[in-house]
């Protein structure tokens, strides 16, 4: 009989990445070791050279780690990936795998807070520079951001916290005819309920800390190549991929990995240098999370809109975003993207501006005020007031952040008990 080559997400999100053979673990081993053992001097230098493939240190790469990675880009439909120590390290070796001092970028400006600030504050310290762009702005628009140095173009699926749905094969269309790959950050979707590179987008990046662990045990992130741009088409803008490496004896990496270059010079070249590899034992837990992710996600959009429907008929709210509610701006390019449901996160605000807000997330009982996001239970957070303190007002509105926005993520609990505890939380404003 025939072995099928093609699985659905599901059964990607348990069977895939590792197959023990026969005697070994049927669960995914922990390889918490720095080094690997080889029978002479030459096996370790081929691997040195690139000639070979295999394990040498951790901080390159490691069997868990690898098998994790494997899993996701099958999820995503990639061909390959790297795990890295969270989603922070993943957009930033995102950039830097194809940046250096005087490129430029154009990113979304509805963005995570982190995000905005990495482009628009530390990067241009290390000579990159980035404009940022409304995702909602024509094609036109988006078109004048760009310049002769531009090497990429970046938006989130589902923006965090604004929840702005972005227009991917806009996007996409754009970076392609200025010969720059896309970076989608698709955390908050998840491949369950968007896959990018469908939809035209070259890379995608996720923080594994939120919905792919599920139970905040964990932080990483990961970065997937679909394999689709040319790099060598484009050989004069992209010099990192298209010529000789001196620090690999002159390997040009487009030539010699072809659809894989883009993930081996990251690993080789950036995790070599920088270091950001998660830990084994991080990686074993996140797979623990992937492997309950097809389930999960169902169950938190499901909730979500119920929730989201209870807030919008409350007269006691000023206003609610969820794409899933049929009078929301993004509903079209949901039902077009995100067809089975788009995340479990919820924004608002009550009538009473800020400090109405304030006080209503201190009246939870359950629900928790936490910095985190995107896990099994519902949590909730002002970003006006914490991820996103550091922006001025001017930087908040650009980042589509009102200073009363509540940021709710709703988890698998009962939603009965979810709604009954906003409810009462609101009875005592």
């Amino acid at each position: 009989m025939e072995k099928q080559n093609k699985m659905n997400l599901g059964t990607v999100c348990i069977q895939g990445g590792w197959k023990a053979k026969k005697g070994e673990s049927q669960v995914l081993p922990i390889y918490q070791s720095t080094t690997f053992k080889y029978e002479t001097s030459d096996q370790m230098a081929r691997l040195f050279d690139l000639e070979d493939e295999g394990y040498f240190y951790t901080r390159l790469a490691n069997p868990t780690n690898d098998a994790v990675a494997k899993k996701i880009a099958k999820l995503e439909g990639g061909v390959a990936a790297i795990c890295t120590s969270s989603g922070q390290a993943a957009s930033m070796y995102a950039i830097l795998n194809i940046c250096g001092a005087g490129d430029h970028i154009v990113s979304s400006c509805n963005i995570y807070g982190g995000t905005f600030n990495l482009f628009g504050v530390t990067l241009p310290k290390l000579g990159i520079e980035c404009t940022f762009i409304d995702s909602d702005a024509s094609e036109e628009e988006i078109q004048k951001a760009f310049r002769p140095n531009t090497k990429a173009l970046f938006g989130e699926t589902i923006s965090n916290p604004g929840l702005a749905v972005l227009d991917i094969e806009k996007f996409a269309n754009i970076a392609h005819k200025n010969g720059v790959p896309l970076i989608i950050d698709n955390t908050f979707a998840t491949p369950i309920n968007c896959r990018p590179f469908e939809w035209g987008a070259d890379i995608v990046t996720h923080s594994t800390t939120k919905y792919m662990d599920g139970h905040a045990t964990q932080v990483g992130g990961v970065i997937v190549d679909s394999g689709n741009f040319d790099w060598m088409a484009h050989k004069d803008k992209f010099p990192g991929l298209t010529s000789p490496d001196d620090s690999y004896h002159g390997i040009i990496y487009a030539e010699k990995f072809g659809k894989m270059a883009y993930i081996t010079k990251a690993t080789a070249q950036l995790m070599r240098d920088m270091g950001s590899i998660p830990s084994p034992f991080n990686c074993f837990l996140l797979n623990l999370g992937l492997e309950t992710l097809h389930l999960r996600v169902p169950r938190h959009c499901e909730n979500a809109l119920k929730v989201a429907k209870f807030l919008h008929d409350d007269p006691r709210i000023a206003w609610v975003n969820y794409c899933g509610l049929e009078d929301n701006k993004y509903y079209a390019l949901a039902q077009k993207y995100l067809p089975n449901g788009s995340c479990g996160v919820i924004s608002f605000g009550l009538k009473g501006g800020r400090e109405e807000s304030i006080k209503f997330m201190d009246n939870l009982d359950f629900i928790s005020i936490v910095t985190h996001v995107a896990d099994a239970r519902t949590c909730v957070l002002h970003p006006a007031s914490h991820t996103h303190r550091q922006l001025s007002d001017e930087q908040l509105r650009e980042a589509g952040i009102a200073p009363d926005l509540i940021r709710l993520s709703v988890g698998i609990e009962d939603v009965e008990d979810i709604i009954n505890d906003i409810k009462q939380a609101l009875d005592k404003q």
